[in-house]
């Protein structure tokens, strides 16, 4: 009887065992979180801001531990339990302004997770980098001469630095227009001074940043061109509106009027497609892809210029009142539109008042954009050459009649294309500077 209870116990005892066994292999998965800390560089100060990020698939994340060490001394900067449930976190941090000394030291970030792993203590995923602190903002210099830029227009400014930047470029107001490496210690930037910036009451600078997050700002020649821009009243028919608005029915499907779709379009759509423009001119490369001035639609005459103000009269009212940018480009019926330079297509769709829109980037955030297009001959990622056909012209989007709009772009911000055009204004305010 006590043999046979020894054994039913027993086998009690193994069937607990591999349950608990079971379990244990289930919960304590093996896997640590997953771990990473930018920027990556080896440079730091207080300035830097860090951020980690780590997530787990297989258990919640437990807790999250920063600290760094210089000699003998130890900080903490981020120790805290994290909430039940989270399985990713993102978190930011910097070093502390007081208590370090301009000497290097060590960065440790670890994540655990609720695993049973390691008898209930969770995987653990650490990264242990060494820092060199480094609290002197980069000297850049001015190296281009004049900046003699007209309201409107575009400008060049060139500049060298003593270390590499993280970051740099010119801000205009509320504008800004990032550098890029050019050469071995020397950036590039185009600027534009935008149509409706009082330029007499705006000083632009130059602005970098270093790897460690130190900032300087410096000044340069710059002289302002004041321009007056057009004023017309463009009167909307019952017609154009039959014949266009067709397009945009299905972005506003709940208007039903034809007038009304209108304002929504030329108001409300504008603004996202110029935002649009703005994100498109970060698409670009650190290379000067295009040669000479920009070709101009062969055999055109010029329809509306640039930062033409118009106001929009239905019925005998005014309406609206908007900005023209770029400039409108007749020629016959369908013609051929040229690329005005090399570079590589960006967008080749249709993209709301511009209808169908190609944009080309010919580096450093120098772009060329042919909107209205009955053709589009191109694709997204093409290289074209200077002069090869990319279309047709034509009227769609908010085109009246068949013509192309013609617009040139400094990061995304449109300016004034005939200077583009122009060899001498070239040589003049860009060729001359990077030589």
């Amino acid at each position: 009887m006590n043999s046979r209870i020894s054994t039913v116990f027993f086998i009690v005892i193994l069937l607990l065992a591999g349950a608990l066994g079971g379990l244990y292999y289930v919960k304590a998965e093996w896997k640590p979180p997953v771990l990473s800390v930018t920027p990556e560089h080896s440079r730091a100060s207080a300035r830097t801001i860090f951020t980690v990020t780590s997530s787990d698939q297989d258990s919640d994340l437990r807790a999250l531990r920063v600290a760094i060490q210089q000699g003998s001394n130890t900080l903490d900067i981020v120790s805290k339990e994290l909430p039940e449930g989270t399985t990713e976190l993102r978190e930011e941090f910097s070093l502390p302004k007081t208590g370090i000394k301009n000497e290097p030291l060590t960065l440790t970030v670890s994540v655990t997770d609720t695993s049973w792993h390691h008898f209930g203590r969770g995987n653990k995923a650490q990264i242990v980098r060494e820092l060199n602190i480094d609290s002197k903002p980069p000297m850049v210099s001015v190296l281009s001469g004049q900046h003699n830029v007209n309201q409107g227009g575009a400008g060049l400014l060139v500049y060298s630095t003593d270390e590499e930047l993280a970051m740099s470029g010119v801000r205009m107001g509320d504008y800004f227009f990032p550098g890029y490496p050019y050469q071995p210690g020397k950036y590039l930037c185009f600027f534009a001074v935008p149509y409706r910036l009082d330029s007499k009451s705006v000083t632009p600078s130059l602005f970098a940043t270093d790897l460690a997050g130190n900032e300087v700002s410096v000044g340069f020649f710059f002289r302002p061109l004041p321009k007056k821009f057009k004023h017309d009243s463009i009167s909307i028919s019952d017609n154009f509106l039959q014949s266009k608005m067709g397009q945009f029915t299905e972005i506003y499907p709940n208007l039903s009027q034809p007038i009304d779709i209108f304002l929504k379009v030329n108001s409300e759509l504008r603004a996202k497609n110029v935002n649009a423009l703005l994100q498109l001119g970060k698409d670009t490369v650190p290379q000067m892809l295009w040669n000479g001035p920009f070709i101009r639609l062969p055999n055109s005459a010029p329809m509306a210029g640039f930062a033409d103000n118009r106001t929009y009269l239905y019925q005998g009212k005014a309406v609206d009142n908007q900005t023209h940018l770029g400039v409108d480009l007749a020629s016959l019926v369908a013609s051929p539109v040229p690329a005005g330079n090399t570079g590589r297509v960006i967008l080749a769709e249709f993209m709301g008042i511009y209808g169908n829109v190609v944009v080309l980037d010919h580096g450093f955030g120098l772009q060329s954009l042919y909107s209205h297009l009955s053709e589009i001959h191109v694709r997204k990622g093409d290289t074209v050459q200077r002069g090869q056909i990319i279309g047709k012209t034509g009227a769609t989007g908010m085109a009246g009649g068949d013509h192309l709009h013609f617009g040139m772009l400094i990061s995304g911000l449109e300016v004034q294309p005939i200077e583009w055009w122009d060899a001498h204004w070239i040589r003049d305010n860009i060729t001359s500077k990077l030589q």
